[in-house]
């Protein structure tokens, strides 16, 4: 069978009858010359979407480092069941063969009786650099970072150093940058591959540095990395110690892994759910259950309160029943505008385009805002009040009144409580939609009810 160039089609659409047909014929050779020519991400695809004993058979065909690549596309279920099909000797060659920053992703992931046998198969000096790298606290650069760079000394030639990169450049894990440290380790400074190839050979590595290089200490938190490469613009990021020391580097592969698994845990908590740690699909009911069950519990005793705020006021809805009828209309779009704010507040805080400092400012910004849409909405929900039964100047001009009010004590709420808990070193996310809907919902009601007692003198 010949393999169609990966542009012409999709592997895992078009190939995998063909695939099938190979593995029951068990055409080893023939799957591992065709499938080595294809990316990656798209055998791991494959290698998902057949049955399992068929998966674990394809897999062991793979070329061994090729093999270590397909496992690193993986999720954390998908790697465990895989882990569990294997030999120790395969699981052993699979640890030796992945980066140490795949590795470290690896065992941290995987319960700790599982991460102990696996460390118990590597070689001392893979040992090593793993519990280096897992001795960082959770979620920091230092788990992220891989040790797999190249590095030179400022008094080298660009003969010596590209020399030096022929001979170790194949273990390292980018050469977009090639790092200068000085005797005690310490980084000073970075240049790219392309400034050296283009310099003269006898030029000093002194020469070409600019000493204005950007690093990360290791111990900070990773969204930290994802910020720095996209205020620098960088493919790859030094990690050093508290002494400038140079650990080890992130690449942008990683990063944007990390991005991407803080965007979707802030969706999740915008929506008032518990961070779900893997695949939507692959997670039990059971599971999704107890995600979803605090909020929704704590947000039904809140509306308890709302309950019982309308209950307290039921003599003012009985004098004029419409009042009743415009609760939700306030409600809602008092709610809307203020998750509205704090989405806004929440993005510009996690892409550092917003800071607690920044408090004065956006209180103003989102008083004039709320000024505004609540004038616009309040002269709607005037017009609108004017067609209400007796008395319909007065009522008009209680809803308009509080559709005012309303918008801009939301806008100010959507805003001002995540700086508070940004403050606070807490995660801006959990002040979610729902969150913000029911406080609106407490306030709004005690707002609506002591603007209708006021102006119709009940």
């Amino acid at each position: 069978m010949e393999f169609p160039n990966r542009k012409e089609s999709m592997l895992t659409d078009l190939l995998k009858p063909e695939i099938e047909e190979l593995i029951a014929k068990r055409a080893w050779g023939e799957l591992k010359d065709g499938l080595s020519s294809w990316h990656s991400a798209e055998v791991a695809d494959l290698l998902l979407s057949i049955d399992r004993q068929d998966r674990v058979l394809l897999y062991r065909v793979l070329p061994r480092d090729f093999a270590a690549d397909v496992f690193a596309e993986f999720d954390q279920d998908d790697s465990e069941s895989l882990l569990e099909s294997l030999t120790d000797a395969e699981t052993r060659e699979l640890l030796e063969d992945l980066s140490p920053d795949d590795r470290t992703a690896l065992l941290e992931e995987l319960p700790a009786e599982v991460t102990r046998k696996l460390l118990s198969m590597l070689s001392p000096s893979d040992l090593k650099e793993a519990r280096l790298l897992l001795g960082y606290p959770e979620d920091s650069v230092g788990r992220l970072m891989t040790p797999d760079f190249i590095s030179v000394k400022e008094d080298w030639t660009v003969a010596q150093t590209l020399s030096h990169i022929r001979k170790y450049g194949k273990d390292s894990e980018t050469l977009y940058r090639i790092y200068v440290r000085d005797e005690k380790g310490k980084l000073i400074d970075d240049i790219m591959l392309r400034n050296l190839i283009l310099a003269d050979e006898k030029e000093k590595i002194s020469s070409l540095m600019d000493y204005n290089v950007v690093s990360i200490p290791a111990s900070h938190d990773q969204e930290e990395a994802v910020r720095y490469m996209d205020k620098y613009d960088v493919m790859a990021l030094p990690v050093v110690d508290s002494q400038g020391k140079l650990l080890g580097i992130v690449t942008f592969d990683d990063v944007m892994d990390v991005h991407a698994e803080e965007v979707t845990e802030d969706f999740q908590k915008l929506g008032g759910v518990n961070p779900v740690d893997q695949a939507y699909l692959s997670a039990s009911v059971p599971k999704m259950i107890m995600k979803r069950f605090p909020w929704l519990l704590a947000l039904v005793l809140v509306n308890f309160l709302t309950a019982g705020v309308i209950d307290f006021y039921s003599d003012v809805t009985l004098a004029v029943v419409a009042l009743a009828s415009f609760i939700p209309l306030l409600i809602g779009t008092a709610g809307n505008s203020g998750t509205q704010s704090a989405t806004l507040i929440i993005r510009g805080l996690a892409v550092g385009e917003v800071r607690t400092k920044d408090l004065p400012k956006i209180l103003r910004k989102e008083l004039s805002v709320g000024l505004s849409l609540g004038v616009i909405f309040g002269l709607v929900t005037y017009l609108r009040g004017m067609f209400e039964g007796q008395d319909k100047l007065d009522l008009a001009l209680v809803i308009s009144l509080t559709m005012l009010v309303l918008v801009v004590w939301a806008n100010l709420i959507g805003a001002v409580l995540p700086i508070i808990l940004a403050k606070l070193k807490l995660d801006p996310a959990v002040i979610s939609s729902p969150l913000i809907a029911t406080l609106i919902d407490v306030t709004g009601i005690l707002i609506y009810y002591n603007i209708a007692i006021y102006i119709l003198n009940l």
